[in-house]
């Protein structure tokens, strides 16, 4: 896996293998840019609103171990290591090369003014079987620049409501119902 820690757009980046798929989202959100480092710093707090992340494990203060969701009910995992880390700024990780699915990304926090601050993820990823496999991960909703999109808009009314809107019913819209 290259690292992609290039200062370029993602679009014009050069050192992205063909092999690999890139995605780039990015999202304002109203809370100022430290806020929202310190929590996405706490790697065992994604699952929080990563939906297809089941656990991050931190191993130590620059290594965590992922456990994510995949097609057809399987899991993929993963060891990654933090390559950047500029506090309230950018968080920049590479997966071990023995990784389910070679994955590298940053996640940059930019100031927006009043706005609050916008928050960029890019994210390359090297898919099980190349090409079928990323086809067979959009066919099953679980591919990357789809999950990035939806969980940076969830990160977003987590850190702004407190809590991610969700159509499923709670246990307790269940209960009420079955009364």
């Amino acid at each position: 896996m290259t690292d992609i820690s290039d200062d370029a757009p993602p679009t014009t980046r050069k050192n992205v293998s063909h092999d690999q798929s890139m995605t780039a989202v990015a999202v304002t959100i109203a809370r100022p840019a430290s806020e929202l480092y310190d929590y996405f710093r706490d790697f065992s707090k994604l699952p929080t609103f990563m939906e297809n992340v089941v656990r991050v494990e931190k191993l130590d203060d620059t290594r965590s171990h992922w456990e994510v969701k995949a097609p057809a009910g399987q899991t993929v995992e993963w060891t990654s290591t933090v390559t950047t880390d500029e506090p309230g700024r950018r968080i920049g990780w590479q997966s071990d090369p023995d990784a389910d699915v070679e994955n590298s990304g940053t996640v940059e926090f930019a100031d927006a003014g009043a706005r609050g601050t916008v928050v960029t993820a890019t994210i390359a990823y090297d898919p099980p079987a190349g090409a079928i496999g990323k086809l067979v991960a959009k066919m099953f909703q679980r591919e990357p620049a789809i999950q990035a999109r939806r969980d940076l808009r969830r990160f977003k009314q987590l850190m702004e409501t407190g809590e991610v809107a969700t159509a499923a019913m709670t246990v307790a819209q269940h209960e009420k119902e079955d009364r």
